[in-house]
């Protein structure tokens, strides 16, 4: 297991602002806007909204998780797209699911050693605009026609392949090392953990109910800005549109599961689905903070990632990324007022949470002599998670912290755990103060 980090030194960064776009199912309202276009849109929209001038914003860190072909480094094209100024040196990044926490670490690690004031990160995601490659022969071929002096070389370049070798290549949804999809992988963490099908639909179904009523109440209205909708542009997206209030368990029950059609138990019901959307956030160092005026959110306290051996459980790397958070972090997981973890799959989140309450999985996979604990059911995912909010993978996680935060604030909380897989069966986890607590 490898891990990595920051334990409390340097200064503190405080997060003072966040905004992101509705998410939405891929192929739906967004399916006209690449990542790039997503993420200048977000970060454009919050510049606006915090009132700092652009010349104060030293850096960005953004990030993608599926490359797009035309753009290779979404974060300096974020910058050079929207009214910061085009000397803010930006830089990309990419931990599959986890990106978004990856950026913002980035961006507080480098107001810690003081090496910037004002940085803004975030990450976003187009699973409508995924990208299409050639087989190995075709591209070859191609290579090879463009070498080509004439007309009949360039014909002859194409001569050898096959009807397959013309077929599409999708991007690779398998774990290399494995050969199993995140979806098989998450089947086999049901199977070994015992988690079983009504477990995981109650999980669901109680992240649709939160999220429904979070959009209710107008929990959210603040966190969410308004998309004008390609390509006539004469309405707005400004919700998230795979909530499901009138969801039931019943309902999610009569759901076919997907990655095991036989035996299975994990269903388009209780997985998160393919979504697009962007997310971004403002961090400063917490004297900037008061320099500019602002009240922060909350400040980034402490984080770790973890790794784990693929062929194991592929998701169950919060687990391992949690005790090293919190114990940077100084604290305990029962001193968490919220504890948010992103919802792959509800078997996975089961699984995790099933693992910190385990001395078995304590002693043996993290030769640590007690558990973390049980975590109170009402204080994690309160607001729903990425079953019913979806999931733009670069995105989630800014995402979560602002929802976090904002939710932190209004229960005068002062603490907080952020926990996401990731393909790789990476693990990430960040330790949030609230804005009352002191360095």
């Amino acid at each position: 297991m490898a891990t990595n980090g920051t334990s409390r030194t340097g200064r503190r960064a405080a997060i003072v602002a966040g905004l992101r776009t509705p998410f939405v199912k891929a192929g739906g309202d967004f399916k006209d806007l690449s990542a790039v276009a997503l993420g200048a849109t977000v970060v454009n929209e919050l510049v606006a909204r915090t009132g700092i001038p652009a010349s104060e914003y030293d850096a960005l860190v953004f990030g993608q998780v599926i490359p797009s072909p035309l753009v290779s480094l979404i974060a300096r094209e974020v910058v050079l797209r929207t009214q910061l100024p085009k000397d803010v040196q930006a830089h990309t990044v990419s931990r599959a699911c986890a990106t978004s926490i990856q950026a913002t670490t980035d961006a507080a690690d480098q107001i810690a050693l003081g090496h910037a004031e004002v940085v803004l990160a975030g990450g976003a995601e187009s699973l409508s605009d995924a990208p299409i490659f050639a087989s190995h022969p075709l591209a070859q071929a191609i290579v090879n026609a463009s070498r080509a002096k004439n007309v009949v070389d360039k014909a002859k370049a194409f001569a050898g392949l096959s009807a397959r070798d013309l077929t599409p290549v999708p991007p690779a949804l398998e774990e290399p090392t494995t050969g199993l999809t995140m979806g098989e992988s998450a089947e086999r963490m049901a199977q070994l953990n015992g988690i079983g099908r009504q477990a995981q639909d109650e999980f669901a179904y109680q992240s649709h109910r939160r999220a429904s009523e979070a959009w209710s109440s107008g929990r959210f209205r603040d966190e969410v800005m308004h998309v004008a909708v390609p390509p006539r542009y004469e309405r707005t997206s400004w919700k998230d549109n795979i909530v499901r209030g009138d969801t039931t368990p019943d309902a999610l029950a009569q759901l076919r599961p997907v990655f095991d059609r036989r035996y299975g138990t994990v269903t388009a019901g209780n997985s998160s689905p393919l979504t697009d959307g962007a997310a971004a956030l403002v961090l400063t160092s917490e004297e900037k903070a008061r320099a500019l005026g602002l009240t922060p959110l909350g400040y980034v306290r402490a984080y770790a990632y973890a790794a784990l051996d693929p062929a194991d459980q592929l998701l169950q790397g919060p687990a391992y990324a949690a005790p090293i958070a919190l114990d940077r972090a100084g604290m305990a997981l029962q001193q968490m007022d919220l504890v948010d973890m992103h919802e792959a799959f509800a078997v996975q989140v089961l699984s995790n949470l099933q693992a910190f309450a385990s001395r078995k999985f304590a002693e043996e996979k993290l030769g640590r002599a007690a558990p973390l604990g049980e975590i109170d059911p009402a204080r994690l995912n309160v607001n729903g998670g990425s079953i019913a909010l979806g999931h733009p993978f670069a995105a989630t996680g800014a995402r979560m912290i602002l929802q976090t935060l904002r939710e932190l604030g209004r229960r005068k909380g002062a603490h907080a755990l952020l926990t996401v897989c990731a393909a790789g069966a990476i693990g990430a986890a960040l330790v949030l103060d609230g804005p009352d607590v002191s360095a």
